[in-house]
């Protein structure tokens, strides 16, 4: 089942309203489609423009389901002067309309799994950048989404942290959830994502899973890394 299905004919800014452009893939159930890519080739500008936080966008993005049936995780942690942790959570709750006996269990079992029981009641702006990213995550995970969206998520995350988001993430997948996620880290990309679009100089050079990429390359026996740097060599 497809649970997001993106056509994008064009997006941008005002002064370049073709930052990316002919960008179409999709995200089905239990899926992790790796959006991958050198630096400036498209891929955080493909995300905002998923997520309707462009000021142009010429194309089509459908979500399957309910209209709040997804969760955003950004690459800067979006906080609140003056709200504490918990209170970035209720607000959340709130937003997506969870009811609270499900809201408090669920926030306190990922508090805890992202050790950050200890700090709820705390101001997430005083907390290291890693700290700040597991809030994200934490508030991504507590609306229990159809499909998530998430850019560059492993940054400021240490090992053990990497670890506990792609544990929780994979229990998501196996209840149905679809993951974009966009990242530069390769090995850790093709150890988990089921297929990959590749990205370069604002629009999609390849697609498929890791042995479509490969027979693309003509690479049978070569990494991702290997596969990204053959392709952008093709271009």
């Amino acid at each position: 089942m497809e649970l997001l299905n993106v056509d994008i004919n064009q997006a941008g800014y005002s002064g370049n309203p073709a930052v990316i452009k002919n960008v179409a893939l999709s995200v089905k159930s239990g899926e992790l489609v790796g959006l991958i890519g050198p630096n400036g080739a498209g891929k955080s500008t493909t995300i905002k423009a998923i997520m309707g936080l462009l000021p142009l966008m010429d194309g089509m993005v459908e979500f399957a389901g309910e209209s709040k049936n997804y969760a955003y995780i950004p690459e800067q942690p979006v906080l609140y002067e003056g709200l504490t942790l918990w209170e970035h959570l209720e607000l959340a709750a709130a937003a997506y309309e969870i009811e609270r006996k499900v809201f408090v269990p669920r926030a306190e079992e990922l508090l805890k799994l992202f050790r950050l029981a200890e700090v709820k009641h705390h101001l997430p702006g005083t907390f290291s950048k890693g700290m700040q990213q597991k809030v994200m995550l934490v508030v991504g995970f507590l609306l229990d989404p159809g499909v998530f969206v998430v850019d560059e998520p492993f940054m400021g995350l240490d090992p053990r942290g990497t670890k506990d988001f792609l544990a929780y993430l994979n229990q998501a997948r196996a209840k149905g959830s679809g993951v974009l996620m966009c990242t530069h880290i390769l090995d850790t990309a093709e150890r988990i994502c089921s297929s990959f679009i590749l990205m370069n100089a604002g629009t999609v050079v390849a697609r498929g899973d890791l042995k479509e990429i490969r027979e693309r390359c003509q690479l049978p026996e070569g990494s991702l890394a290997d596969c990204f740097d053959k392709l952008l060599e093709i271009r």
